[in-house]
This record gives C-alpha cells, structure tokens and sequence, in this order.
C-alpha cells in the first residue's frame, strides 16, 4: 500500500478478506473444471512442454537486469507481501521461510534452509492453505527441547486467529498444523474482545504471532496489535491505553492451551506516535559480539508498525513478572517503509541474525514475473554503550572476487575520483575515510557516465546523519533521500560498506548504522563507482573493491 493511502493495512485486509475467500473458491472451482496444469505431476512423467518452460523461465530471471544476485528473491509466485517469517536453526542448518502468494492457491509459507546462510535449498512450501484456513501471514519460529519446530502464523482470511504447525523430521521437508487450531480465537478480523475471570471486557490482538520462546517449562508467545488499534485507537478521544504500540503475552504449558497474562511493555510516547503498531513482532536475547559466544544481559524486540517499517527496542526481560522493559529504541526505516517485516534467529554460535523485506517492488513486477527481495542477513549485538550493534554477515566474504585496492585519496571540495574495473551492478566497497572540513563525504554508485543517473551515498558532518539519495537512481522505484542518525566520535573515521547488486544497494557505517533501498536504472551503462567530497576536504585512506559472485540459483 503507497504512503498517503487513507486506510490502514489492517482495514485494507479486512476489507478484501471475502473478496479473497470468493477469488480462492472460484479459483478452485476453475481448477476443478480445467484440470489445471498441475495435473501431469500424476502422470509419472515430466512433459517436455514443462521442462523447455521450466528453463525458458529460469533464463528469463537470469537476464533481468534488476533482479538480485546474492540478495534472496523469492524464486516463483508473487513475494508481495513478501515478509520473512519462521527463521530457526537446527542441525547445523539455517532455515527461513518466506511468505508468498502461491498461483492458483493462496498465501504459503516458501521454505529454504543453508548451512552457511549465502546458498539456499529449496523445502517443500512449509504451510499453506488448508485444515482450517485458507492462507498462512506472518509469524514466527521455535525450536523445543526435543528438535520438535513449531510455527507460529495467523490463520487468514476469515475470522479465525493464531494456528501453529509441527515438524519433528531431520530435515522439516513437512509440516503438520495443530488440530487445536486456532489455538488462540480471534472474535473480529485479527482482534479478541471477551471478559476475564473478573467479568470485565477484555480486548487483545490476535493477529501476528511472535517466535515462541520457553521459560522454566512453560510456552511465551506475543501477539501483535494492528488490529486493535485500527478499531479502538485511531480516533483524536481514543482512550491513551488504546493508542500506540504494544504486544499481548499469552503463556501456555502444552502449546495448545494458551493463556492472556497481559501487555508485554509498556510505550514510551517519546520513542514511538500514537498512530504506531507493532506487527511482525521477534524476540531474542541480544549477543554481546557480532561472533555470538554467550548472551549480553539484554533482550531485542524486533517489530514493524505499518506507517513507520522496522524499528527495535532493547531492554530488561523481567522474568519474575513476565515483562519486558525497554531501555532505548531505534529505527531501521525514516523516510518511508521501504525496510519491513525483520524476522530473526540465534544460531549455534549465539549469533542473532536477521532479515527484512525490502518492499521498493518495480511498478511492472506483474508482467516481469517475479518479486520479493530481502535485505542481507545481519548480525545483530550489543555494544559497550547499550545500543545496538549490526553488520552484514561474515560468510558474505565468501563471494568476493578480483578485490582491488586504492589509498590515500584526497579530495577537495567538488572533486571527484572513479573507481576503475569493479563490477558496478554486483560489488562490495569497503571504504576508511577521514571526514576532514568537508560537509559530504562518501560515494556515488550506480552512475553513468554523464551523471545522468546516480545513487549517493554520505555522510553529513553539518546533520550527523548518514545519507541514502535514490533522487536520480532511476526510472521506477521511490525517489527519496533517507537520512539516519549517525555521530562519528572526535578523531574517529568513517568506516563504509556499501554493496550493489542489481536494484538493491545497502550502506553500513561504523557497525552502528545501516540503509538499504532499491534502485531501478534505466541505462545500461549506470554501473559507475565514483568517489567524490562536498564542501571542503576529505581523505579515502583506504578504499577496498570486490566483484560479487551470485549465490541465487536463477
């Protein structure tokens, strides 16, 4: 849904919630009468119309010049909403889901597992429509004591509420939905509104499930309040306790039978608006290094609200009174909601890693046959100063090529300097610049020969901001200029990683700040790397460059 849209996602679901039921029915009507294509599967032979089809497609992908190389992209159907869901890690193996609208069915959950988290397998879809529902949205991931992985994932489109899916097999190929479902019944479009043990009114949302996460023998799972808010909080004299982000807390002892206990937090109106929710909600204990080893003392609460994309808080779980209590809040979207939907995992060395759906789709995607497009995988810790740490993943570095290297590059105000031989499309930088007396400083990617089309990424030393202009990227897309918060320290240098692959560019500076976005160039030759500085001098003490070899099948 585009910015200035005057209906939230939650009206907007509510909305086509029977026009989609109608459309499934027909569809499977349809299917019924045509003997769909699926049909031959029960053949026992592959016709060679499929095969010659199956290749032309994955040729098609191949020669896209926007789709992604080593940036996970959904692989068929339409990833719009395209949101991560169910990360876990077991047995060695990375598995994420991805949520997409399968042809002719409805919305599944896409499964693909990695041992080193940059080449995927592709599973059996994990979920989908069927015993109960008729599409699986967004949700969350848990690994029992026993290996046993539960799914957690809102039952749409009716009025239906929280279902959970099982899987106890070495590699998850299948999963089982709970007959129980809806563990957690909803009594409106992602809302609960009963009495509790008092007789008095008790509304919660029930839509978007957290990862559950145990404690002493007993289950936890949050659930997010978009709902809630759009019936009860919108209004100007809309009670304050109706108004702003929070999470329901269930607990349960057997993962059927859950319990309300109550807000899971409680909202800082310094931190967060009024008109913010909180969906697609992760909670994990925060590492103390980018390499894991043991817990910091700290929880992060991941989440989105719809109108603002991916935001956090990290803070004290107070596990006497089942409380989480944030200490500070960041962003990881400012200008628009172009980075949604974070989804996380800890990992066998204690590493919290995380993706996002980055929702800049081009405008035509229909007709080019696919979309969904993730961020990188990143890491996730704690830093000595209590705020959050992130960097892009280590095994990234398994993709580098032909690395070049440049040193000490002084630029004065408006001068400029290209980088020669890197793969301007698909390419790491990694750049240690001295800010000096300039205003700007940082690199321009993406650009043709004659500026006509350029992406810029800086910093600002009069803001202390880091910049992300998408104004001339291109012929589709979002053109805006994103500015985060970011303070280098006295004598301290700017450390950029930037990387480009295809429409999507991500900007990581000094382990503590991050942009990423999606640029569409209409040129072929818009594949310049130029290094330039505004206002006064810089120095590029060193600037480091890589080819990036792609990592997706097609």
């Amino acid at each position: 849904m585009k910015n200035g849209a005057h209906i939230s996602f939650g009206q907007f679901l509510r909305a086509t919630s029977l026009l989609k039921v109608a459309l499934l029915v027909l569809i499977a009507g349809g299917c019924a009468t045509k003997k769909a294509a699926p049909d031959w599967r029960s053949e026992g032979s592959v016709p060679g119309n499929i095969m010659l089809s199956a290749r032309e497609l994955r040729e098609h992908m191949l020669e896209d010049p926007y789709r992604p190389g080593y940036h996970f992209t959904v692989p068929e159907g339409m990833g719009k909403p395209g949101d991560p869901e169910g990360a876990f890690y077991a047995n060695g193996r990375y598995h994420l889901m991805y949520l997409y609208e399968r042809t002719q069915s409805g919305f599944c959950w896409g499964h693909i597992s990695s041992n080193d988290l940059i080449h995927w397998r592709h599973h059996p879809d994990a979920i989908g429509p069927g015993n109960g529902d008729t599409g699986c949205f967004s949700g969350g991931a848990f690994v029992d004591d026993d290996g046993t992985v539960y799914l957690s994932y809102w039952m749409i489109w009716d009025i239906l509420g929280i279902g959970l899916a099982k899987s106890s097999e070495p590699h998850y190929n299948r999963f089982e939905k709970l007959r129980e479902n809806p563990v957690i019944k909803s009594t409106g479009w992602g809302i609960t509104d009963t009495t509790d043990e008092n007789g008095n009114r008790l509304i919660y949302g029930s839509a978007d499930p957290s990862n559950i996460w145990k404690k002493d023998g007993v289950y936890y799972m949050g659930t997010g309040n978009l709902l809630v808010l759009d019936s009860f909080g919108r209004e100007e004299d809309s009670p304050p306790y109706m108004q702003g982000d929070w999470l329901d807390l269930f607990k349960s002892t057997d993962l059927v039978n859950w319990e309300y206990m109550h807000r899971f937090y409680k909202r800082n109106p310094e931190w967060t608006e009024t008109s913010e929710d909180n969906m697609c909600p992760s909670f994990l204990p925060l590492p103390s290094s980018p390499d894991g080893g043991e817990p910091s003392n700290k929880h992060l609460l991941l989440f989105i609200s719809h109108n603002r994309g991916a935001q956090y808080y990290i803070g004290d779980y107070d596990t006497t009174n089942d409380r989480f209590i944030p200490n500070n809040h960041g962003r990881m979207s400012w200008i628009d909601r172009t980075y949604f939907a974070p989804e996380a995992l800890v990992d066998g060395k204690g590493r919290q890693i995380m993706w996002a759906w980055l929702r800049d789709n081009s405008e035509d995607h229909d007709t080019k046959g696919w979309t969904g497009v993730y961020g990188l995988p990143r890491t996730l810790w704690l830093g000595d100063d209590g705020t959050l740490r992130m960097a892009p993943v280590q095994e990234l570095e398994m993709l580098r090529q032909m690395e070049k290297k440049w040193e000490g590059i002084t630029l004065n105000d408006g001068q400029t300097e290209t980088l020669k031989g890197v793969e301007g499309d698909s390419c790491e930088l990694e750049l240690i610049i001295k800010p000096g007396e300039s205003g700007q400083c940082g690199v321009k990617v993406r650009t043709s020969p004659s500026g006509e089309e350029e992406t810029l990424l800086y910093y600002d030393t009069d803001t202390k901001e880091l910049v992300f202009d998408s104004t001339r990227s291109g012929v589709d897309g979002w053109e805006k200029v994103e500015r985060a918060p970011f303070v280098l320290g006295d004598n301290e240098d700017l450390h950029l990683r930037v990387f480009v692959d295809k429409c999507v560019v991500e900007m990581y500076a000094n382990d503590r700040q991050a942009i990423t976005r999606r640029v569409y160039p209409g040129r072929d030759d818009s594949l310049g790397l130029i290094l330039f500085a505004k206002g006064g001098k810089a120095t590029f003490e060193s600037v480091k460059a890589w080819d990036m070899m792609p990592a997706n099948p097609y």
